[in-house]
C-alpha cells in the first residue's frame, strides 16, 4: 500500500499546506521552504503536483520556470527583498 504524501515526507497536513503557500509566492525561495519545512525544490514539486488539480499544477510550473527570485543565486544583488524575513506561516502574523 503507497504511503500518503505527508506521510513519505514526514509532514503534516498544515506543513503540506504552508509549503504550498510558500511555493506560490514569488519571493520565497526553494531555499527558504526547506530551511522552514526541510522540503528540497524537488520535493515541493511533489507536493504541488500531489495537492493540485493538474490545471493549477501546469500553470504553478509555467509561472515557476525561469522565475529568478525562487533561486537566491539567481537573484540580483540589488534586490533588497531578503526571503528569509518573510513571515513564518506557522504562526499568526502579529
Amino acid at each position: 500500500m503507497p504511503q500518503s504524501l505527508e506521510t513519505s515526507l514526514n509532514l503534516s497536513p498544515g506543513d503540506v499546506s504552508a509549503v504550498i503557500q510558500m511555493a506560490w509566492e514569488d519571493r520565497t525561495t526553494f531555499e527558504t521552504i526547506f530551511e522552514r519545512t526541510g522540503v528540497t525544490e524537488s520535493g515541493v514539486i511533489k507536493i504541488m503536483r500531489a495537492e493540485l488539480s493538474s490545471r493549477s499544477f501546469k500553470m504553478w510550473r509555467a509561472r515557476m520556470r525561469g522565475r529568478v527570485t525562487k533561486h537566491r543565486e539567481l537573484r540580483s544583488p540589488d534586490m533588497r527583498f531578503d526571503d528569509r524575513a518573510v513571515a513564518d506561516h506557522r504562526q499568526a502574523n502579529c
